[in-house]
């Protein structure tokens, strides 16, 4: 599991627009329980030079994300991604185009309020709870109109967006960071156009003019109105969140390992195996090692082939023991390369120990690179083999695909004696949509953080999906998409495995 979801804990809109009777300004406006939230700018509507600005609040929970980490769910400092994600919300009002957004961290505790009204700015807080333009709280009041935040570049984020219906995505992974070490406190951010987009304003005095915001690099023009899903909205996958993404694939190659060959570049000759400390059913760190080192080595097997032999091999070195390592919580890896004439028998063992302790004694077969004649389109037949028909909202499931060549031709005495062998993809990707309306849940993550890749062992393909991510009571479907090397693309494939998810 390399997704996870984290739901805005506080969001509203504060504004200094002027109410419909362009006299009034809705300043003391607050907007924390409507289900959208709005960003824009109005220049000259209501006198030539007029300002009317909209921002955005929005707070995450990053307690519970301290939480996943502690308790190892999401990976270290480094090894993860965080991004803050705003869905379009389709509005009859005019749609903002070619405009900046900026992100910034805000430096001061607010309060999201009960307001509601967008329209005509009425939800006035009047010393009750809710932020607004001129108050962060019922006691506080900003610093500078508008809300406070911090102007160090180090916490801007900014997104271009061009039809003006594009949704919010930006990478705030130092943010949120510093959030979590606690270097800096969590008071959320606040979104709006950047200075040259607001509207222009310039005072004689050369400072703001009570709500409104001295801005000489500002925009003559308008921008109005793009607008955004709220917490509060009833569409499950439209909610603001942070989404932590991380590469977790695993390619453990003991089921699949190749004999070095020079028709083959040196990376393609490395294989890697791995080693799972399941205690208890739970992966756990070796007490005596720790994430530090642990050493592999090779045997060949007894005479009959039932156990590794009394000595170890010999490596290109003269060593009889390889250096492996940490990858994750449980987890320890090596990777090695064995030539033809290093073994000539099958199959092979692999010592695990530190010192005098044996932790793992595995095995494996050595194979020799294939070849071919001619050059054909990989085609698959594939399966999920222990999908289930209904899943719980509160389940992560580990996922095991079956793939077999389309193309596979066996003998007869294959048939009659083994199993059809499963072949391991070594870029594989899965999405998620909702059988009803076709929409993506969770879409395939094939970039830098390859956040939805498939993992393979001895048995195969393989990932796990934590099914919170998805709105309970519907049918969802996983598709698959292999990387195809020949046209150096990924190939979607036609079969489609579907499941409910219920509370």
């Amino acid at each position: 599991m390399a997704l996870l979801r984290y739901t805005a804990s506080a969001d509203t809109t504060i504004v200094n627009a002027f109410q419909p009777n362009l006299r009034t300004r809705g300043t003391g406006a607050n907007a924390g329980l409507a289900d959208v939230m709005e960003v824009f700018s109005i220049y000259g509507q209501e006198a030539t030079g007029s300002q009317e600005l909209s921002r955005i609040l929005v707070k995450f929970p990053t307690t519970s994300i301290s939480t996943d980490r502690t308790n190892s769910v999401i990976p270290a400092s480094g090894s993860v991604s965080f991004y803050m994600r705003l869905f379009n919300a389709v509005t009859s009002k005019t749609v903002p185009k070619d405009f900046k957004l900026l992100v910034a961290a805000v430096s001061q505790s607010w309060q999201e309020g009960v307001g509601l009204d967008l329209e005509g700015y009425a939800d006035l807080t009047r010393g009750n709870t809710g932020a607004n333009w001129m108050s962060a709280s019922d006691s506080a009041a900003w610093t500078s109109v508008g809300g406070d935040y911090l102007t160090a570049s180090e916490y801007f984020y900014t997104q271009t967006f061009e039809t003006g219906l594009e949704d919010l995505e930006v990478n705030i992974t130092p943010l949120v960071e510093k959030w979590i070490a606690g270097t800096q406190d969590n008071y959320g951010v606040e979104v709006l156009l950047s200075s040259s987009y607001e509207a222009y304003f310039s005072s004689s005095s050369g400072v703001d003019s009570g709500s409104v915001i001295q801005n000489t690099a500002g925009a003559t023009k308008s921008y109005y109105t793009k607008r955004f899903f709220a917490r509060g909205s009833q569409y499950f996958f439209k909610r603001p969140v942070i989404e932590a993404r991380w590469n977790d694939v695993t390619r453990d190659d003991r089921g699949d390992f190749m004999l070095s060959s020079s028709r083959a570049p040196g990376a393609d000759n490395l294989n890697t195996l791995y080693f799972y400390n399941i205690v208890r059913g739970r992966l756990t760190n070796l007490p005596d090692i720790g994430t530090g080192a642990i050493y592999v080595s090779l045997y060949s097997g007894s005479s009959n082939n039932s156990a590794p032999s009394a000595s170890a091999m010999a490596l290109y070195d003269g060593s009889t023991a390889l250096t492996g390592g940490y990858v994750s919580t449980g987890i320890y890896s090596c990777s090695l390369a064995i030539t033809a004439a290093a073994t000539a028998v099958s199959p092979m063992y692999d010592v695990w120990f530190s010192g005098s302790t044996q932790y793992f004694t595995g095995s494996f077969k050595p194979q020799k690179l294939s070849t071919g004649m001619t050059l054909e389109p990989p085609r698959y037949i594939i399966n999920i083999t222990n999908l289930k028909s209904v899943y719980s909202s509160d389940e992560t499931a580990r996922m095991r695909l079956y793939t077999r060549d389309k193309n596979w031709s066996p003998t007869i005495y294959t048939v009659a004696k083994t199993d059809p062998p499963s072949t391991s993809i070594i870029s594989a990707s899965y999405k998620v949509y909702r059988v009803l309306d076709e929409y993506d849940a969770v879409t395939y993550g094939t970039g830098s953080d390859f956040h939805t890749g498939l993992s393979y062992d001895v048995s195969g393909n393989y990932f796990d999906f934590d099914m919170g991510l998805l709105e309970p009571g519907y049918t969802y479907a996983f598709k698959l998409a292999f990387y195809d090397e020949q046209v150096k693309a990924w190939q979607e494939q036609a079969s489609d495995f579907r499941f409910r998810v219920e509370g």
